[in-house]
């Protein structure tokens, strides 16, 4: 959610940071701006509502010169969308600017206060009250930028992360951050900022991401210098980057989200491989803190959107594979619920980004209160990945397309892995099972490629189906969540309301929304509930509603039902919904194509959730 890029001694900023912005576009924005220091030592700032390349337009009769500068993409909190709520921000006097992401909680009070002080503020926003801020400490008392930078962030309650410029430093450039990431890439000559490692990789591989409570001082003729806000030295530790440019483009597809639907037989063997040797599954996560899985009173799984849906599925298995007590919360709810944690529970934390406002608050509640934190995420260095006691990356590649794909079942399919091992630690499950499960993860990837040859005809299908105003989407047991998943996916990107229940929950009440408008999406594969499945399509079928379903191969008795069949390989129920989510990716990416809607970015939504 937003995006901040920066840079300081490449001989071009502005391109570089254009660049930038266009690789963060997948955050979810709404206005984009630019502030360069050219070597005049004149501070421009150039912002506009709409996206990067409005941006562009806009800066083209304009002065872009300068090896100094910080760019942003905004996706609006305080303020409406518009060319003077865009970043950055700019102080009284006009020689700081300064770009932010996240929230400041408490910049009414500031505002009023700096107000009173003869401030006089441009936009509605909290970020031009925290360079105000900075830029009122450092004139009334005459310290250096740096000095009132830190006094700044000890004085706002929220999240942050923020690049700010001085006029009057052409060699500097700062950074801080707190519940909100930052990452500083480290090139030959040149240094640059990112939200994320995507605008960085075409430069360098050498990054550092800045730790809560830390201030970077950029410089252009020094070594990278990390304090904390009190002051004292941070540790800085370079990391070497594993992601490439390819990864982070199309490829050839129209767009990102079907390149990241059809690369899921390759992520998911990136995911699985190295972990299930020898017929058994070996996680680190599990290796290293065998007593805290063995002794675990209770897992509560913590998570929001697509990973809730994902923790939803992982409850069913940790309760069959590991019989352990397993509670699954919404992340933005647990954190403000009093919740009952005790020594002895773990707490599974589950973020595509590992950058989740609610799931990071969540998960530190858990361990302030004695629990044994284990992450699931995608992003290596991310916030949850350094908060937790233990984890498992998913790997499956950066993920570009808002609407998740192949981290849904990166995560499926890792929660699948972790049941699993913990069932082989405490013996719940037979060794004749782990070697069934476990040769059935690793032939997933084989599977989707098989399933993912449905495309074309889910593309005919969507053309029948584009114009409808709702969808149903029913599934039971282990596939329930993957009802709710596949109505996510339709209402994300293809602005169609759709709703996920349970199939036995429908005759409570959604049953009387049944009729010939109404198409009801069953995901009934061969399972031990599929003859309820099939009563439950009776019940739609007798009320004139439409049915699309999908099945098993080879399932005769559904296919004279339904009014669509979508066939999927046999795989065990543990792992029918990794299979099962490829046709309801596929059935809402060519619904929204087909309704013309910006699949990519689509409206009011972020790729990554930093703010509450």
């Amino acid at each position: 959610m937003c995006g901040i890029v920066g840079c300081i001694g490449a001989e071009n900023a502005y391109s570089i940071l254009i660049k930038g912005l266009h690789r963060l576009e997948y955050r979810g924005y709404d206005s984009a701006g630019v502030a360069l220091l050219n070597d005049n030592g004149e501070l421009n700032v150039y912002k506009s509502r709409g996206k990067v390349n409005d941006l562009e337009r806009f800066c083209e009769s304009k002065d872009c010169s300068g090896s100094l500068g910080i760019a942003h993409t905004r996706w609006a909190t305080h303020g409406e969308p518009n060319d003077v709520n865009a970043h950055p921000h700019c102080c009284q006097n006009g020689t700081l600017a300064l770009v932010h992401n996240g929230t400041i909680e408490n910049y009414a009070v500031l505002r009023e206060a700096l107000e009173q002080h003869g401030c006089s503020f441009r936009s509605e926003t909290d970020t031009e009250v925290l360079v105000q801020l900075i830029g009122y400490i450092k004139q009334s008392s005459g310290c250096s930028t740096l000095e009132a930078l830190r006094e700044a962030l000890q004085q706002v309650v929220g999240a942050y992360a923020v690049a700010l410029v001085d006029r009057e430093q052409p060699d500097c450039l700062y950074a801080a951050r707190k519940s909100s990431p930052l990452v500083i890439g480290i090139g030959d000559g040149a240094t640059f900022l990112g939200s994320d490692a995507s605008p960085l990789v075409e430069f360098t591989d050498k990054v550092v991401y800045l730790k809560d409570n830390e201030i970077a001082i950029i410089s252009r003729s020094e070594p990278l210098k990390v304090i904390t806000n009190d002051n004292t030295p941070g540790k800085v530790d370079i990391k070497t980057l594993k992601m490439s440019v390819s990864q982070l483009e199309k490829g050839g597809y129209p767009h990102f989200m079907l390149k990241e639907i059809f690369e899921q037989p390759d992520t998911l063997h990136d995911c699985i491989r190295g972990r299930i040797v020898d017929g058994k599954v070996l996680l680190s996560g599990v290796r290293d803190n065998e007593e805290v899985f063995r002794s675990a009173r209770r897992i509560i799984i913590v998570a929001c959107g697509t990973s809730w849906h994902a923790g939803l599925i992982g409850k069913r298995l940790f309760l069959d594979l590991a019989r352990i007590p397993v509670e699954v919360e919404y992340a933005s709810e647990f954190r403000y619920s009093n919740p009952v944690v005790n020594r002895g529970d773990i707490v599974v934390a589950i973020s595509q980004s590992g950058e989740t406002a609610d799931t990071l608050a969540a998960l530190q509640i858990a361990r302030e209160r004695g629990a044994f934190a284990y992450g699931v995420c995608n992003v290596v260095g991310s916030s949850i990945a350094r908060e937790t006691d233990s984890g498992t990356y998913i790997h499956v590649g950066p993920e570009i397309g808002v609407a998740s794909t192949k981290a849904f079942t990166g995560q499926v399919t890792v929660l699948a892995m972790l049941a699993l091992a913990v069932g082989q630690l405490r013996g719940t499950v037979s060794a004749e099972q782990v070697k069934e499960i476990a040769a059935s993860i690793k032939a997933l990837p084989g599977i989707i490629r098989t399933t993912l040859k449905l495309n074309d005809s889910i593309r005919h299908l969507s053309g029948i189906y584009t114009y409808v105003h709702n969808f149903l989407y029913l599934g039971r047991g282990v596939n329930f969540p993957t009802a709710l998943e596949g109505a996510l996916k339709l209402k994300e990107i293809s602005y169609i309301h759709a709703e996920g229940y349970p199939a036995a929950e429908m005759k409570h009440g959604p049953i009387a929304l049944i009729d010939n408008e109404l198409p009801t999406v069953f995901i009934a594969p061969m399972d031990d509930l599929h003859e309820k499945v099939i009563s439950n399509i009776q019940q739609v079928k007798a009320r004139g509603g439409s049915v699309i379903a999908i099945v098993t191969e080879g399932d005769e008795t559904i296919a004279t039902m339904a009014d669509h069949t979508l066939e999927i390989p046999r795989v065990p129920e543990c792992l029918s919904p990794v299979v099962s989510a490829i046709p309801l990716q596929l059935l809402a990416y060519h619904i929204a194509v087909m309704k013309g809607r910006d699949v990519d970015m689509p409206r009011n939504l972020a790729k990554s959730v930093t703010v509450e």
